[in-house]
């Protein structure tokens, strides 16, 4: 389950993901909003929170995720992943590879430096 909070606003995008991630989680909530903040706002910055009860992704989730990243390759200034498994460092350090922003992995307790790193970077 993904749900946006309130702290999105302008280029800023915060996200927790719980449970299970599923396709329509990227379908429905992700990409539109994703899409539309782009439109107005250009490159964005976003933090994407795993909280403690998230599990893993749906086998169509992974690929929604795929395509969200080459699709909005150029369209980051930076993305946060916070908490999660700790696969989420070999992941950070693949998007890192395949977007032009950058990509960094903070533990949960780090949440805030997260939020700040995000709105650090320049554009």
């Amino acid at each position: 389950m993904l749900s946006v909070l309130p702290d999105t606003a302008g280029d800023f995008i915060c996200v927790q993901a719980s449970e299970t991630l599923s396709t329509q989680d990227y379908q429905e909530i992700l990409v539109p909003l994703i899409e539309d903040k782009v439109q107005k706002f250009g490159p964005l910055r976003m933090v994407i929170y795993f909280d403690q009860t998230f599990t893993g992704f749906e086998v169509g989730a992974i690929w929604e995720d795929a395509k969200l990243g080459i699709n909005h390759a150029q369209d980051f200034i930076r993305i946060a992943i916070v908490g999660g498994p700790q696969w989420m460092d070999w992941a950070a350090t693949f998007g890192n590879a395949l977007t032009k922003g950058e990509v960094q992995h903070f533990s949960e307790s780090q949440f805030l430096h997260a939020l700040h790193w995000s709105n650090d970077g320049e554009v």
